[in-house]
Order: C-alpha cells, then structure tokens, then sequence
C-alpha cells in the first residue's frame, strides 16, 4: 500500500487550499483513510476521516472538508478559512477495521504517506 499526499503551501491566514493523497494498493472503498497533522514540537493529531460519513477534529469543523474521488482512488481534505494554528505536516493514514472508539487514534493506521507541509501566515 502507498499513499503520495500533495497539495501543501504557503498561504495567508484566511486562504485555501485542498490536499489529495492518493492511494495505491488498497482501494479507498473497502478502508478507511484519514488525515493527520503534527505541528512543530507536538504529537500527531487527528483531523479528518471517513468511516460511514466523514468525521473531523473539532478544530476544524466546519472549515475543513474531507471528500473522495472512487475512480482515482484518491482522498481530498479542502481547508478553507486557514488559521496559522493549523500549520504543520500534513498526512494521510489508512486502516481497516476502524471502529468508532479508535477512529482518531493514529497507532491504528498501518500505511502512512510521506507528509506534505502546510504553513499558514498571519
């Protein structure tokens, strides 16, 4: 399984912009696939994920959304309305057999992508 995230930038406070990761080896239909951030100097957190519907950190409702292209099997996360609070790396995760209590939980992905940086200016 490989997964090639991409999309990350530079942007001002209040830009946009839309990362994808790409899957191969594993289709994103039968798996669950999410994205995670690690700021300078802190833990891996959780942001969003699909599983049944899409799921997202609190602290990114409502400006993130998380989408799914079947035929490209390729994973989208759109970030709108940037804040410099959620600069950082950018991955993406897959996993099988997610349940609910342990969807956020990044030690339950087993494939991971190389990271894309995303910094947001003030």
């Amino acid at each position: 399984v490989q997964l090639q995230a991409s999309g990350g930038g530079l942007v001002q406070a209040g830009g946009s912009l839309r990362l994808s990761c790409a899957a191969s080896g594993r289709t994103i239909g039968n798996s669950n696939t999410g994205w995670f951030r690690q700021a300078p100097g802190k833990e891996r957190e959780f942001v969003a994920v699909f599983k049944g519907g899409a799921y997202y950190a609190d602290s990114v409702k409502g400006r993130f959304t998380i989408s799914r292209d079947f035929a490209k099997n390729t994973v989208y996360l759109q970030m709108n309305n940037l804040k410099p609070e959620d600069t950082g790396v950018y991955y993406c995760a897959s996993a099988t057999g997610l349940i609910w209590s342990t969807m956020t939980d990044r030690t339950k992905y087993d494939h991971w992508g190389q990271g894309t940086q995303v910094t947001v200016s003030s």
